[in-house]
């Protein structure tokens, strides 16, 4: 978003000369610029030129706000993270005897406000998402402070609604509802907010009334946990993507030279180049690579079932399995694709384009008053709902310090119920 600043007049000039006044909101116009700036370049692209230059100033005059980078970049999701607080601050005010009332529209209340946090945010708010990475220790502490504060918002009403819920129950299903809400930041689908609203409103009441699997009740592992992307066995290309991947995932694109990417293989740095001109290659063609094994994967396995009914349980187990049995891909999809340049991340919508359309064929014939679009949608939602529960199961960090799954198997388990909720519009 472009903010144009104009100049104003002051009557009282003796010469009658156009002034420029500093606008009253200037800081924060330079906070709503620089987060839609770090969310579109991430944040060690980004600089504070071209924040400035999107605001409209110099970048001495943006120094006057902020010292530096880092702590523009911490005060956006910062601001970001306090959002999601004013969402849900109302929840803190409702009386034991009002949730016990009616739960579920204060549940209700918060995911709708959720919801409209995120359309609000929607250029920005995947930062709090994709770049805390960068946070300092007492940054990225302040927000997990923050985080756990609307997790446990939302569980008075679940609590209230479902007495029976376990910890972890309550904690995967928070962080549900807050995938589910926010995922309209994870696509450029146009669609009417009068109309976002009741579907992800849908989706938010199926996820709250779910029953989750018992963890170690003869849970069986997925046919489809072998699929890898990558095959480091293969030879020195593959090699080298499969390193490349896992280094970005752990430390970042920017951080992670050719010459660490050659020494996790045992090559010579010179050797990458016999197989990629550049880092940014090697990037380009795994994401590239994942996407389309991703897209050819799921594509094939709807060409097999004629009844969609049968289609979409075997998408959902096969696309959480291939996710846990490639983990650092998610993480590398999300944080780094802002490296690619615009041609090669067209080319990767394109692909997830194809991946989107072949879900959204049998949801619409399952649910035939949906619209493609609105399928479309639902789909955006459970992938959402896969990177942030799955990168929960895999850390093992969640926001209350509570295990939410305890081991993968379960885990997947309770991805593929919960994502039956949101695509289905049931528990």
């Amino acid at each position: 978003m472009v903010i144009t600043l104009g100049a104003t007049n002051d009557p009282a000039s003796s010469s009658g000369a156009r002034i420029k006044r500093r606008p009253k909101d200037r800081k924060a116009q330079i906070t709503r610029a620089a987060a839609e700036t770090f969310s579109a370049q991430g944040y060690t692209a980004a600089s504070m030129e071209a924040i400035a230059a999107k605001v409209g100033i110099s970048a001495p005059a943006l120094y006057r706000h902020y010292p530096n980078k880092y702590e523009m970049f911490s005060v956006v999701v910062s601001m970001l993270g306090d959002h999601l607080m004013e969402s849900t601050a109302f929840i803190d005010d409702v009386s034991d005897a009002e949730m016990a009332t009616d739960a579920q529209a204060v549940l209700d209340r918060a995911v709708d406000a959720l919801i409209t946090s995120a359309i609000r945010d929607r250029d920005a708010s995947g930062l709090y998402r994709w770049q805390n990475r960068y946070l300092q220790p007492d940054d990225q502490a302040a927000l997990m402070v923050q985080m756990r504060k609307v997790n446990r918002r939302l569980q008075r009403p679940l609590m209230a609604m479902r007495p029976g819920l376990t910890v972890s129950q309550r904690w995967s299903l928070s962080v549900s509802l807050l995938s589910v809400a926010g995922s309209v930041i994870g696509h450029r689908l146009e669609f009417p907010d009068s109309e976002i609203r009741p579907l992800l409103l849908t989706a938010a009441r199926a996820v709250a009334a779910t029953e989750l699997p018992e963890s170690g009740d003869g849970l069986e592992v997925s046919r489809p946990a072998v699929w890898r992307i990558f095959t480091p066995s293969a030879g020195p290309y593959e090699a080298l993507l499969h390193a490349a991947v896992l280094l970005f995932g752990q430390k970042g694109y920017a951080e992670t030279s050719v010459t660490e990417i050659a020494e996790a293989v045992g090559v010579p740095a010179s050797g990458v180049y016999r197989y990629f001109s550049s880092k940014s290659d090697i990037l380009t063609t795994g994401l590239q690579r994942a996407m389309d094994r991703f897209a050819g994967e799921m594509s094939a396995i709807a060409s097999v079932f004629v009844e969609p009914a049968q289609t979409l349980p075997r998408l959902i187990e096969a696309y959480v399995a291939t996710v846990f049995a490639n983990p650092e891909l998610t993480a590398v999809h999300d944080n780094e694709r802002v490296n690619l340049a615009p041609a090669e991340r067209e080319l990767l919508r394109d692909s997830e384009r194809v991946f989107t359309d072949t879900w959204a064929k049998p949801l619409v014939e399952i649910r035939p008053e949906l619209t493609f679009l609105q399928a479309k949608f639902l789909v955006h939602a459970v992938t959402a709902l896969v990177a942030d529960l799955g990168r929960l199961a895999r850390e093992d960090q969640p926001p209350g310090g509570v295990s939410v799954f305890g081991d993968p198997v379960y885990a997947q388990a309770c991805l593929r119920k919960l994502m039956e909720a949101v695509l289905l519009g049931t528990d």
